[in-house]
């Protein structure tokens, strides 16, 4: 089993370049399933995600080449309907490939997918939306099926409530089904939208994404022979901005689009802490002598602020001078990674989907558990400010969305190693 091993107490400095977005990255390449040529996708993290959703879509037949971030897929030689790969159970954006096989064969059968554990995920949207195209369903032995009894067939779908899973799946299997596809009250986050442009850089007619209404007109054929560059890692760049305050740091996070960050930059301002925004950069430059305020946050769909930050937020404002809240409005349950910054010494309270967070509290070292993607993070931005060394085991789940993680926090001036040890050992350690 493999931890990292954090000593607190650097301030971290430097430039850190961000890597090419997990969440696209992953729509992007299940999209690709639909084509009628190859493609050519670059600024693809090389993360354990991608390589598992790589696995799968090779294991269906496709001809893939993956190397030094970018990915080489043609699909022509896919030769089967059925996702047999037992990763997909393993990772939640494996139901992309529902919308982008039942898009190019009629019907798909897969595993139904995995991913962080923090409440309910149910896929009743994703479901209600293919029925409308015209396939009919049943899951039975932990996997579902979809099938259509000539072609999927345009229709108007209104999402009961706003979900990034449903609308990028939808949109996906529509740009092959025949006529007209509306989708309302769709997500607008920036993953959908560079989606979108890479189906309509291969032959799709999708306009609107990124709004919350997005029409799809199908077309027969994809032709794809076209090269496409995957967006930068909107929480990658959150993540070290963070890190870059909580620390007191002087960070320049680069290779980000500004105008994803403003969630987060608009409250940096607010809190008092510097940022300085550029074309593709944001710098921070906390001030060492003074505290920031406390605040209020929020999580929303985009533009609001995002869930998938909200972990990394509640340790920053362990820091800030005053009574902040984190009010989580996207996920039932998604404050489990708490009880761990409370065992370091942080003053918090729960209740229901609120987080009440006093400080700035004194954080200690202590054995912690990374308990899904982004609480793993967390729990490395907590260890990096705390007193002490800090294990944080599980880290395979924050290699599931972080590209070279601990090697940027060291270039940055972080002390941070990485340790295999054997299970023995490890249970040792988390009983003492």
């Amino acid at each position: 089993m493999t931890s990292y091993y954090v000593k607190g107490g650097n301030r971290l400095k430097g430039e850190v370049v961000v890597s090419g977005s997990k969440n696209a990255a992953l729509a992007v390449i299940s999209a690709a399933v639909l084509l009628d040529g190859p493609c050519v996708i670059e600024n693809v993290p090389m993360i354990s995600d991608i390589v598992s959703l790589v696995e799968i879509i090779r294991d269906l037949g496709a001809s893939i080449e993956f190397k030094a971030g970018t990915l080489k897929i043609d699909p022509r030689t896919i030769n089967t309907h059925i996702v047999t790969n037992t990763r997909a159970r393993e990772i939640r954006a494996s139901y992309y490939l529902w919308g982008a096989i039942l898009g190019r064969c009629g019907k798909v059968q897969c595993f139904l997918p995995g991913g962080c554990n923090f409440g309910m995920r149910p896929f009743d949207l994703h479901i209600k939306g293919f029925n409308a195209l015209g396939a009919e369903h049943n899951i039975s032995y932990g996997k579902i099926n979809f099938s259509v009894e000539r072609c999927l067939s345009g229709n108007k779908i209104y999402m009961d409530k706003v979900s990034v899973g449903a609308t990028m799946n939808l949109m996906i299997a529509a740009t092959k089904a025949f006529g007209r596809t509306v989708i309302e009250n769709a997500a607008r986050e920036p993953h959908i939208v560079d989606t979108a442009n890479f189906l309509n850089a291969m032959g799709a007619q999708i306009r609107g994404a990124g709004t919350d209404v997005i029409r799809i007109d199908g077309v027969s054929t994809l032709p794809g022979n076209e090269t496409y560059s995957i967006i930068p890692d909107q929480i990658e760049a959150g993540t070290f901005m963070i890190a870059a305050a909580i620390t007191q740091g002087n960070v320049k996070v680069k290779n980000l689009i500004p105008k994803h960050m403003e969630p987060l930059t608009s409250k940096f301002k607010e809190m008092g802490i510097p940022v300085i925004s550029g074309d593709d950069y944001c710098h921070i430059i906390a001030d060492a002598k003074e505290n920031f305020r406390a605040t209020s946050f929020m999580t929303l769909p985009y533009p609001g602020f995002p869930t998938d930050l909200q972990p990394q937020t509640v340790v920053l404002l362990t820091q800030a001078t005053g009574i902040s809240r984190m009010f989580e409005n996207v996920w039932d349950n998604r404050f489990q990674y708490v009880a761990y910054l409370q065992q370091m010494g942080a003053h918090i309270q729960l209740a229901d989907r609120m987080a009440m967070i006093e400080g700035p509290a004194n954080l200690t070292g202590a054995v912690v558990e990374a308990h899904d993607l982004r609480a793993g993070a967390a729990m490395v931005l907590a260890a990096l400010i705390a007193q002490g060394e800090t294990e944080i085991y599980k880290v395979s789940s924050i290699e599931r969305g972080y590209e070279n993680f601990v090697e940027k926090l060291r270039a940055l001036g972080a002390d941070i190693a990485i340790r295999n040890e054997s299970d023995a050992a490890f249970y040792s350690q988390a009983g003492d």
